[in-house]
């Protein structure tokens, strides 16, 4: 973590103050959106003295209650500001310097600033859209005169709304406190209890429903006040709680409470433990005690689908492992790192290269290295980037019919691709391609994830320049060995088309053919694998 804010008020020292003195800011004038004010002889006659500071200062690097957040946007409240620390215990003072991109958050004790400032630590903070940094100050306290005719109105509103906050029920609704969440990009399975892991470590949540709308995944996410709700929009609004996939989309809902009858996968009312399942056979052995049930999570604390205790954050950076594709389970911290690593075997070895491994499992990821065995050229070693890319690759490619044999695909032992030593004999047969320009993803959420298909007879072409025709596109294909039975272009973009050939093998290997090849001086042709037909 960074060191304090030796930097948070350099502007706003006389010449000669020490920084860190007793005298910061108070004698220097007041601060009132970021500018500095000279001292008014008459304090009351002085409208833009709008609040007095006072920062007592401590040893650099230890916990305190006042917290530091820097690289705020031009346009943040008090109130927003005072929203980040909401869920994390009571706010007692907030202090917001625009002009320096900056504020002060005081909380009532060091523990909730801790919890605050670990939380943030793991998962980065967000105000309207833009990455803003959490830690310590160097200061224990933040001094706000009260008493001051003047003293900042949005800051002290900001502050009684949260102070509200604390004669709030546990139980009550009401509007703005429903959100609707929507998964967007969801390669991995989201389940009820991996929302409720999500959203209740911004506050309490009272009830969850979870539902398929228009092939999207959704949630109603029911919070008890409109603080929490709003801290939790802005917080997790546009996250991703795997690495590029299953990005959330928050929005409020026009509800003001959940109805919700059955605890079980699908939904679950966190006040009302007691509700039944909506199983028959299931409620009639709750009822009567019946021992080794395999029960849902009736909960939902501290338990993954899995059962697993969910620790670590799932947002920001975490990757499902091997598991999440049943569960979406999450890898303990400590545990090795998950294998990018795939042994791909039964390959034909008249036809494969490191290039053809490259170009097929590129659609699933970005391959960094491929290896052809020495000794059994049938069998290869492809490593990913992404722990999932292996997952999404293993799904769609194992069992595949590829150049006439049914190729298997497997997670390898090794950890990575070791590249040949300086003068060890290779035969090309392994290469490096962390440097290519031919990955889809290196751009973090790209839309090409949004477009991953299983192997498919309709291939989708792009990047087609408007000299090219049908034709000269059919006849390349039929040239690779394709037989062409439909071709055609996107009415509102010529720029991309949908070809359809004989078989998923044919289709299979016309990609690893076809793909970057070039159709005109400056343009390559892009290929991928269609979930449409003719």
């Amino acid at each position: 973590m960074m060191n304090g804010d030796n930097d948070d008020v350099g502007g706003y020292l006389n010449p000669g103050t020490k920084r860190g003195s007793d005298e910061l800011l108070a004698q220097t004038g007041a601060v009132s959106n970021g500018s500095v004010m000279s001292p008014a002889p008459n304090h009351a006659d002085n409208n833009n003295d709008a609040k007095k500071v006072k920062l007592d200062t401590k040893n650099p690097g230890a916990p305190s209650r006042v917290i530091h957040i820097r690289n705020i946007p031009n346009e943040v409240t008090e109130a927003e500001i005072v929203h980040l620390g909401i869920p994390f215990g009571k706010v007692t003072n907030v202090l917001v310097l625009k002009g320096k991109n900056q504020a002060f958050l005081e909380m009532s004790d060091e523990v909730s600033a801790t919890t605050m400032v670990n939380y943030f630590t793991n998962c980065t903070a967000q105000l309207r859209g833009r990455a803003v940094y959490v830690q310590f100050s160097n200061h224990k306290e933040l001094k706000t005169d009260q008493t001051h005719s003047n003293a900042n109105p949005s800051a002290q509103a900001a502050l009684q709304a949260a102070q509200a906050l604390v004669n709030q029920t546990d139980t009550q609704g009401g509007p703005n406190t429903v959100l609707r969440v929507i998964v967007e990009h969801m390669i991995y399975p989201v389940t009820l209890d991996v929302l409720y892991q999500i959203f209740s470590r911004v506050g309490k949540v009272l009830k969850i429903v979870t539902f398929t709308k228009n092939n999207t995944f959704q949630a109603l996410i029911q919070y008890p006040d409109v603080v929490t709700a709003q801290a939790a929009k802005m917080t997790l609004d546009g996250q991703n709680i795997y690495n590029a996939c299953c990005t959330l989309r928050i929005e409020y809902s026009k509800l003001s409470n959940l109805n919700v009858k059955y605890n079980n996968d699908k939904s679950r009312d966190y006040t009302n433990p007691n509700l039944p399942t909506g199983d028959p056979a299931l409620d009639s052995a709750l009822a009567i005690g019946a021992p080794n049930l395999n029960l849902p999570n009736r909960t939902g604390e501290n338990a993954t689908p899995t059962g697993m205790p969910f620790t670590g954050m799932p947002l920001a950076g975490v990757t499902p492992t091997a598991a999440a594709l049943g569960a979406a389970g999450i890898r303990l911290p400590g545990q090795p790192s998950p294998n990018c690593v795939l042994l791909v075997s039964n390959l034909n070895e008249e036809m494969v290269t490191p290039d053809a491994l490259f170009t097929l499992f590129g659609v699933y990821g970005d391959v960094q290295r491929v290896k052809i065995l020495f000794n059994k050229k049938d069998n290869a070693l492809v490593q990913m980037s992404e722990p999932h890319q292996t997952q999404l690759a293993i799904s769609h490619l194992d069992k595949m019919k590829t150049w006439g044999k049914q190729i298997r695909v497997t997670l390898s032992k090794h950890q990575t691709v070791q590249l040949p030593k300086e003068g060890q004999p290779d035969a090309g047969l392994t290469k490096d391609y962390s440097n290519s320009p031919l990955h889809r993803f290196k751009k973090p959420g790209s839309k090409n994830y949004q477009n991953i298909y299983p192997p498919s007879a309709t291939l989708h072409l792009s990047n087609i320049p408007p000299t090219v025709d049908e034709e000269q596109i059919k006849d390349a294909f039929a040239h690779a060995g394709a037989s062409v039975k439909a071709f055609k272009f996107f009415p509102k973009d010529r720029k991309m088309a949908l070809i359809q050939l004989g078989s998923v093998e044919e289709a299979i290997a016309a990609l690893i053919k076809m793909h970057n090849f070039q159709l005109s001086d400056s343009s390559h042709l892009r290929v991928s694998f269609s979930k449409s037909t003719i």
